[in-house]
C-alpha cells in the first residue's frame, strides 16, 4: 500500500471557481492582441475554455501565436502577461466563489493532519493567492505551499510540462509516491501524470452531466486513478489510491 503524505491541488476550477472570470478577460486581450494584427477572428471567453483550459496566459499566447502564424516580441507578451493578471485578478476579487463542498473537505484534511497540503497551479503566483484569499482557503495552506508554473520556476512553462509538479516535489522534499494531485484539466492531469504522481480527476466543476461523464472518461484515459464528481467524495478517492500497491505510479515515471 502507498503512504500518501502529500495532497497537491490544482486551483483554477478544483479548489476556486475561476476559470469562467479568468477566461473573460483573456478573451478582452486575445482580442486585441489579435486585432493589432488585422485577424478578424474573436474569442469570447467560453470559447477560449474550450481551446485553452488549463493552460496558463503565457502559454496561451504561444498557442494562438501558433495557431495564426504570428510572432510576438517578448517586450510585448511580458506587457500583456501583466495586463492579463491585473484584469483577471480584479474580476476573482470580486466574484470568485469556492468549488461546491471543497470548503468542508479542506476543514476536515486540516483537523486531522495526516497530510501536508499545497497548492500547484499553471496560474501566475500573484492569482491564485488573491483566487484562495477571496474564498478564505489562504488558512489551509502555508505561505511556501503555494506554487505557479508561471511564477515559481526559474523558466516559466504551463502544465501539461511536469515542470512545476517536479519542482514541487523538490521543495516539499516528496516522492511522487508519496503524493496525490488533484486536477480537472486534461493539461493539469498531464502535468502530474507525467511527474509520477497519482491523480484525482475532478470533475464536479463542468456543466451537466453529458460534460462531466466526458472528462471523466478523458481524464481516465490519460491515466488519471480515479474520478470525483463531488468533493464529498474526497475521502473514498484518496483511500482507493491509497489502497493500490506503490507501482501504480513508478511505472509512470
Amino acid at each position: 500500500m502507498a503512504k500518501i503524505t502529500q495532497l497537491l491541488f490544482d486551483c483554477d476550477n478544483t479548489l476556486v471557481m475561476s476559470e469562467e472570470l479568468a477566461f473573460e478577460a483573456c478573451a478582452d486581450i486575445a482580442n486585441e492582441i489579435l486585432a493589432k494584427r488585422d485577424i478578424t477572428d474573436r474569442y469570447t471567453g467560453e470559447q477560449l475554455i474550450q481551446d485553452f483550459v488549463g493552460q496558463n496566459f503565457r502559454g496561451m499566447m504561444i498557442s494562438l501565436q501558433g495557431k495564426y502564424g504570428f510572432e510576438m516580441p517578448k517586450d510585448e507578451i511580458e506587457f500583456y502577461v501583466k495586463e492579463e493578471e491585473n484584469q483577471v485578478i480584479a474580476k476573482l476579487e470580486a466574484k470568485a466563489v469556492p468549488c461546491t463542498g471543497v470548503m468542508e473537505e479542506l476543514e476536515k484534511l486540516q483537523r486531522s493532519g495526516q497530510y501536508d497540503m499545497a497548492v500547484v497551479s499553471s496560474s501566475a503566483l500573484r492569482r491564485v493567492r488573491a483566487s484562495i484569499k477571496k474564498v478564505n482557503q489562504d488558512k489551509y495552506f502555508k505561505h511556501d505551499h503555494v506554487f505557479s508554473a508561471a511564477t515559481s520556476l526559474p523558466k516559466p512553462t504551463s502544465k501539461p510540462d511536469p515542470a512545476i509538479y517536479l519542482y514541487a516535489l523538490e521543495k516539499l522534499n516528496k516522492k511522487a509516491t508519496e503524493c496525490v494531485a488533484i486536477e480537472d484539466s486534461r493539461s493539469g492531469a498531464l502535468s502530474a501524470i507525467r511527474a509520477g504522481i497519482p491523480v484525482i480527476a475532478y470533475v464536479g466543476s463542468y456543466p451537466g452531466d453529458a460534460k462531466r461523464a466526458e472528462m471523466a472518461g478523458k481524464l481516465i484515459e490519460l491515466g488519471a486513478q480515479v474520478v470525483m464528481k463531488d468533493w464529498s467524495e474526497f475521502e473514498s478517492c484518496l483511500k482507493q489510491i491509497e489502497d493500490q500497491p506503490v507501482e501504480r505510479s513508478e511505472a509512470n515515471l
